[in-house]
């Protein structure tokens, strides 16, 4: 490998955020009961999110607005003013959520940082990226923080060239292998997945990756061992 690169996806590679999602996804399931029971309103939700993404993109507002029109949906826009007020409540409630490191991370980027260029790619809103990236206390680790609106290979492409560099020269590290791996494998890149316990259901994929550029790791600290 002729690394020069490497590439982290933050939620849930860095720091600790999918269940911060469920559990505010549970808070609105137990408001939203009087009109659907929790499975059917899952569903729901999950399909209004999906359908949403081109206009709101990823993040928490975009989860807030959905949780909104969810909920004018299911009750036949009869939700009374308190409950929209309630769901308001839960997606600030999420965008303040404490940032928890995910173990190893601090030690791997203090190892690594010194000798490759750091990047965080990730994807989501702007402002609320830039907030938890602040309040991890990694920005020095980092060279450049891209946040895009989609993880495609246009996008990937683009950081490509922003950082001057070969698609054989980028390592990208994350726990999304639709995010994370396969678009930087197809630009020719490497890639390493490292799983986290939950996954959203739009970054699940059924394939079997095999590329001799990529890995799976089950912590992140085992990428010490081919650095």
């Amino acid at each position: 490998m002729n690394i020069k690169v490497i590439a982290f996806d933050a939620d849930d590679t860095l720091w600790v955020n999918e269940p911060y999602f469920r559990r505010t996804e549970t808070e609105f399931c137990r408001l939203m009961s009087p009109y659907m029971p929790q499975a059917s309103l899952e569903r729901e939700l999950f399909k209004i999110e999906i359908a949403n993404l081109p206009l709101y993109g990823y993040g928490v507002k975009g989860f807030m607005l959905s949780m909104i029109e969810t909920a004018m949906q299911v009750s036949g826009h009869t939700v009374g003013a308190d409950t929209i007020a309630q769901i308001l409540k839960l997606g600030k409630q999420l965008l303040d959520e404490p940032i928890e490191l995910l173990d190893g991370v601090k030690e791997v980027l203090q190892a690594l940082h010194s000798r490759f260029r750091l990047v965080v790619a990730t994807k989501g809103d702007l402002l609320d990226q830039e907030r938890k990236l602040r309040k991890s206390g990694l920005g020095h680790f980092f060279h450049h923080i891209e946040v895009m609106s989609e993880k495609d290979e246009a996008n990937y492409q683009k950081l490509i060239r922003h950082l001057d560099i070969q698609p054989e020269e980028l390592l990208m590290i994350g726990n999304s292998l639709k995010s994370d791996v396969l678009p930087v494998l197809n630009l020719g890149g490497y890639a390493i997945h490292i799983p986290y316990h939950i996954t959203w259901m739009h970054e699940q994929i059924e394939d079997q990756i095999e590329n001799e550029k990529f890995r799976s790791f089950a912590h992140i600290r085992e990428i010490m061992d081919i650095m």
